[in-house]
């Protein structure tokens, strides 16, 4: 990525990213990335995930891309609605990959606090990567909720939860997206200069 002035906050979902995930290999691999780290990655408890990102985002004060996955998608929408002005100006953009439909039938009992899912656009540039056969959230809640955030969406076939499970160690093309992502911060500030 063009600037190591940029960081990126790598927020895994339920149960955390093994060193398999993409996002543990991203990790390793964007100069200036670091992982949100959540005090129980089984036993998620929305407030508290909430205040690891903000604590995170205000630890610093450079501009941050948020790289999230699954549960990670919701907590940045949860940390948006609330966040104050200040560190909201600190986030270029999100990058938010399967996002967890916690409001879905069925959907395992720890995750259930972080219903509901805010519907509020987010303040900044952001894209939405899901998949057409994700247990997680299905292609048109996806799209759904990429539409309430405000976000660009890419639905990909077959890709499962884009986790390890599904064959997503490294998931090189996935820096196609944020590449793509980072196109459109770029554009956004062009047009707010």
């Amino acid at each position: 990525m063009r600037s190591e002035a940029i960081r990126y906050l790598i927020l895994p979902g339920w149960q955390g990213s093994p060193e398999e995930h993409w996002q543990s290999h991203w990790q390793r691999s964007l100069p200036g990335s670091v992982r949100v780290e959540q005090r129980d990655w089984f036993n998620p408890q929305r407030g508290d995930w909430v205040a690891a990102l903000n604590q995170a985002i205000a630890a610093d004060p450079r501009p941050a891309t948020l790289v999230a996955h699954s549960l990670g998608c919701v907590t940045v929408a949860h940390w948006a609605q609330q966040a104050p002005r200040e560190l909201l100006r600190r986030v270029r953009g999100a990058l938010l990959v399967a996002p967890a439909d916690v409001e879905r039938p069925g959907c395992p009992e720890p995750l259930q606090n972080f219903a509901p899912i805010p519907r509020a656009l987010l303040p900044f540039p952001s894209l939405l990567i899901g998949s057409d056969n994700d247990a997680a959230a299905s292609a048109t809640r996806a799209i759904e909720l990429a539409r309430d955030w405000g976000s660009e969406a890419v639905i990909l076939g077959g890709a499962g939860h884009i986790n390890v499970k599904s064959g997503h160690h490294h998931w090189e093309q996935g820096f196609a997206y944020l590449y793509r992502l980072q196109h459109r911060i770029e554009q956004q500030q062009r047009l707010q200069a």
